[in-house]
């Protein structure tokens, strides 16, 4: 594993909000190297200050939002049955922020290159006694495999997006799927139902939530867009429309169900930057969280922009191995009593990477 010649300095901009200025004849005061050993990995020194404020820059990124409105913080985290009796679902509730990530993501799916396919949503929120609230979207993905008459989402990037999201918020369980159809076909077909009813007994409640996207909805008059309900369980938007219709276990018909609107957050809307990152590493990551007990996702600055940080704390007070994904590219920190030192660790999958660091760290000590 070879040393980067990089200068020192400009290897901190993962954490800066701004660049800094060079000032001439500088000293190397601020930053300290260790010696490294011979066959090992190589560490250089990141300033404490920038570290500090790259973490209360993740942590204003990552703050949970409020809770949406009439939702009781003492809901058992129980599975299906564990404490609660759950009655039919009456209705489905949505964020508005959830609504208008579904109707603007619609769209701009059809406006793309594979605008004929079909796509899809992961719904992730809360289900009280005869009430479910959407509180998330996952997207389908772009590594789905999907048609003019399917879509298959890529769930190795949902069940990881699921476990980010659920970090702020344990509350968060599956509560069904949305996914779209050509033409005017508003209700779930025959091959949903025969899918669907294979597990939806698992849900809690023994019940899912269901949305069928279609592009029928008809224009409303010129001016500002407002959205339109022409039947209870029914959303239009734009041209679009959504349906919306429950499923419980054992049943073999779908049933409308009536949709509201609540003032409130997509909490996987965050998500969305490094999404592609979340794609390229899911497997790795969601494994990785699996064997580690201590880690932890957040979205924090990159070089270029939003990107993915993994960190993995260690036994030791205020010691952590940190990795932080930006696209394909993936780079490697440890952290230790407020420094932090860059590894190099070329090609390296993320995985591999984070135990690479650690049995050198075993083997210095």
């Amino acid at each position: 594993m070879a040393t980067r010649t990089t200068d020192p300095e400009a290897r901190t901009g993962l954490f800066r909000t701004t660049p800094l200025r060079r000032r001439p004849a500088r000293s190397n005061a601020g930053t300290t190297d260790r010696p490294p050993r011979a066959d090992g990995i190589r560490w250089k020194t990141l300033f404490n200050g920038l570290l500090r404020r790259a973490r209360e820059l993740a942590d204003d990124l990552t703050r949970p939002p409020a809770p949406a409105a009439g939702l009781d913080p003492r809901e058992s985290q129980g599975g299906p049955g564990a404490a609660t009796r759950y009655e039919p679902l009456g209705r489905v509730v949505l964020t508005d922020e959830v609504s208008r990530t579904l109707f603007e993501e619609y769209a701009a799916h059809r406006a793309s290159d594979r605008g004929e396919e079909e796509t899809g949503w992961v719904l992730l929120g809360v289900r009280d006694l005869a009430e479910a609230t959407v509180l998330a979207t996952l997207p389908a993905g772009a590594e789905r495999d999907a048609g003019e008459a399917h879509v298959r989402f890529n769930s190795s990037a949902q069940a990881l997006a699921s476990r980010i999201v659920r970090q702020r918020d344990r509350r968060l369980t599956l509560l069904g799927v949305v996914h779209t159809h050509p033409g005017s076909l508003r209700h779930p077909s025959r091959g949903d139902l025969k899918g669907d009813r294979g597990w939806v007994g698992q849900l809690r409640g023994g019940e899912g939530v269901f949305g069928i996207g279609t592009a029928d909805a008809e224009q409303g008059p010129d001016g500002t867009p407002t959205s339109s309900s022409p039947k209870p369980h029914m959303q239009c938007f734009g041209g679009l429309r959504f349906t919306w219709y429950t499923l419980a276990a054992g049943e073999n018909k779908y049933h409308e169900a009536p949709v509201g609107l609540t003032i409130g957050p997509d909490v996987a809307k965050a998500l969305r930057p490094v999404w592609p990152a979340v794609e390229a590493f899911a497997d790795r990551l969601d494994r990785l969280a699996r064997q580690q007990t201590r880690v932890t996702f957040e979205i924090t600055q990159g070089r270029d922009g939003p990107a993915l940080a993994v960190t993995v704390g260690l036994a030791e007070p205020g010691r952590a191995v940190r990795v932080v994904l930006e696209g394909k590219e993936v780079r490697y920190y440890y952290e230790a009593d407020g420094a932090a030192y860059q590894a190099d660790l070329p090609d390296a999958p993320p995985d591999q990477g984070v135990y690479l660091l650690l049995a050198e760290l075993a083997v210095r000590g």
